[in-house]
């Protein structure tokens, strides 16, 4: 029944009063001894948090991922120095000469920009050499762990239609509080929507509007990878024809061990463009999806990145006050 529990919270985590109570009778058991299992996993750290996923763009945040060539010497430095940025959620040591790489967001009233935080973070970092690399078109990003070994080996990827929002302070102030890890008893909710000072219904309601609009991509459970015995994950990256990124990456996306798959741009240092997430729970494994995907697409390069040290990964703490903080830092040290 474990496996099978944390693969209904990676997907379809119900967004009621009593969310536990309801995963329970899915699994004919009882909410007692659901909030036990999922507290056992959490304790254990296979579950990171349950919590909402936003999208950080519709949010009005700039993002990009980011990787910087740094000497071993200085990777601890290094790394102390971009972690302690509010923007970056991921930081991973990878098996290449550029060997750093992290996800940065800066907010929409930022005062350096993201390419001016870039500039900083690299001096700081005393990085040899450091390439951008945004997002020119997204195809998939939903980590869904494969924990019960029954899903199918290919997916079907839909664009969902997105609804027009305009954020509101109450929208705003859903965001800031629900964007914590929930905490694992039969109402998790309540005290957010107590100090709110409205219904469940409205909170319920607030949040599937988000949703619908695309600023929350979904409401999830997200467990520790290695944790959960996916130990070989592997950022790969393809070198594919320009003209035809797009038609690749819709091939490599409906693979369903691949967890995000992005078109970004190359550069005379950087030849790939198509990049791949695959989760697999040994290398042999990974390999062998990653020549799976390569018999599909078409390409001239590819290489895996095989992850060797994890730095930080956490969710961005949205509309904090710790991002002004940051960049105040950094001004009053003249950077710019």
């Amino acid at each position: 029944m474990k496996s099978k529990l944390l693969s209904i919270i990676q997907k379809n985590f119900p967004l009621t009063p009593r969310p536990f109570a309801v995963i329970a009778d899915e699994l004919n058991s009882d909410e007692e001894t659901i909030i036990k299992l999922l507290t056992q996993e959490k304790n254990n750290k296979v579950i990171r948090q349950i919590s909402p996923i936003f999208d950080t763009k519709r949010l009005g945040y700039s993002s990009s991922l980011v990787s910087f060539k740094v000497r071993k010497e200085d990777i601890d430095s290094a790394v102390k120095v971009i972690n302690a940025h509010p923007g970056v959620s991921h930081n991973y040591e990878r098996e290449h000469p550029f060997n750093i790489w992290f996800t940065l967001a800066v907010p929409p009233n930022s005062k350096l920009g993201l390419e001016e935080t870039v500039k900083i973070l690299a001096k700081e970092a005393n990085a040899i050499e450091y390439i951008m690399l945004p997002t020119l078109k997204l195809f998939k990003i939903a980590v869904k762990l494969n924990t019960t070994g029954k899903d199918s080996k290919k997916e079907k990827v839909e664009k969902p239609k997105l609804k027009n929002i305009e954020l509101t302070p109450l929208h705003h102030k859903v965001i800031l509080l629900s964007q914590k890890d929930i905490p694992i008893v039969s109402e998790p909710f309540k005290d957010i929507v107590d100090e709110l000072g409205i219904s469940y219904d409205e909170f319920f309601s607030i949040l599937n509007e988000l949703k619908e609009a695309g600023v929350m991509r979904r409401f999830a459970g997200i467990l520790n990878h290695r944790k959960a015995g996916f130990n070989a994950n592997a950022m790969v990256v393809w070198d594919v024809d320009e003209s035809k990124g797009e038609e690749m990456g819709r091939k490599a996306a409906e693979f369903s061990a691949v967890s995000h798959c992005y078109l970004r741009p190359k550069y005379n240092n950087w030849p790939y463009n198509l990049f791949t997430m695959i989760h697999g729970k040994t290398t042999e494994e990974t390999n062998s999806i990653i020549k799976e995907i390569a018999s599909e697409i078409e390409h001239f390069a590819r290489r895996p990145l095989y992850s060797t040290r994890e730095f930080k990964k956490v969710r961005i703490e949205y509309f904090s006050p710790k991002f002004e903080e940051w960049e105040e830092s950094k001004l009053e040290k003249a950077y710019i």
